[in-house]
């Protein structure tokens, strides 16, 4: 089989669509070939060296996509089943072996771009909003990265759950993506947009931060009123400082982090939170703007596009 893989840590230029062995399944995994498979900011990060890697190279990252059974010892997947899944690495290849633990049935009326685009960022969108802060009625929330694929499913669960959603974006097209995903306002990385929050909040400050810059942590806790809730998700734009606790003691307010996989610890969870995502597409109260696709093969310029900002939404690779 064909996968995306690089031997060493850099820049895009480090990739390398190369043949290598299939995949050997263990008694409990199925193998998958792969119709879409997602990429994320996580996948960046592995490729600069920024992720403690397993084994030795060539390495191959990916830990998200969707296709079909090709091979399978249990009961529970027959040959040509649609899959979906996520956490499970090695997934920027033309096969895939899956655990059973992580394979999600997919529905036939879920498209694998969608499923590969939706999987991964709307479970973190669905934790964000549900586990490390409960968005609700009467709470404002800023949305750091509203255009881009969690943001703008960030933006629609908190507000299916009753919050009012303020955003941030990098450009004008980005705002206009932020705005149809729901957000009241949206503000530009470019303008005081902590004076525009507290402006918007009757100089106040909202209620949670969903922070995913990394650089910007300060300017977050600024924008957040006392007591509220900085909730830090990624680093996108470099890497936070260091937080004193004093500081926090001082406004009473509240730094959190968190990983998906600690409220995600069973296959039945996995499943239900899944499908409570498909659900919502089909009831048009999720909208996911279509991705952007990359062959496999390309797949640097998928990362130089996703590094460079300029996407909105997802960006899906295709064997």
């Amino acid at each position: 089989m064909h996968a995306l893989t690089f031997s060493r840590f850099g820049a895009s230029d480090v990739l390398e669509y190369i043949e290598i062995p299939n995949p050997t399944p263990k008694p409990d995994e199925i193998v998958l070939e792969m119709r879409a498979i997602g990429l994320n900011f996580a996948d960046v990060y592995r490729r600069r060296g920024d992720y403690h890697l397993k084994g030795t190279p060539p390495y191959i990252a990916g830990y998200e996509g969707a296709g079909v059974v090709k091979a399978s010892n249990t009961a529970e997947f027959a040959i040509g089943d649609r899959v979906v899944f996520t956490d499970v690495p090695f997934a920027n290849a033309e096969l895939v072996a899956v655990p059973l633990a992580h394979a999600i049935p997919l529905p036939d009326d879920i498209s694998f771009e969608t499923a590969s685009a939706l999987i991964l960022q709307g479970l973190t969108a669905q934790y964000l909003a549900s586990d490390s802060h409960l968005t609700k009625q009467g709470e404002t929330a800023l949305v750091h990265a509203a255009a881009g694929g969690v943001g703008q499913l960030l933006v629609q669960i908190a507000r299916l759950q009753g919050a009012r959603v303020l955003g941030l974006v990098s450009s004008a097209e980005k705002k206009k993506a932020a705005l149809e995903a729901g957000a009241e306002d949206v503000f530009l990385y470019s303008e005081n947009w902590v004076e525009r929050a507290k402006q918007a909040t009757a100089g106040c400050g909202v209620d949670v931060v969903y922070e995913s810059i990394g650089s910007t942590l300060m300017e977050s806790f600024a924008a957040t009123r006392d007591c509220g809730h900085v909730v830090f998700y990624g680093f996108a734009g470099g890497n936070p400082p260091h937080i004193d606790p004093r500081f926090l003691m001082d406004s009473s307010k509240t730094l959190s982090g968190g990983d998906l996989w600690s409220y995600i610890t069973t296959k039945e969870e996995r499943v239900r939170r899944a499908n409570l995502l498909f659900q919502w597409f089909r009831e048009g109260k999720l909208r996911l703007a279509a991705p952007t696709t990359f062959a496999l093969k390309d797949g640097a310029k998928a990362h130089d596009f996703l590094e460079s900002r300029k996407s909105t939404g997802k960006i899906v690779l295709i064997p």
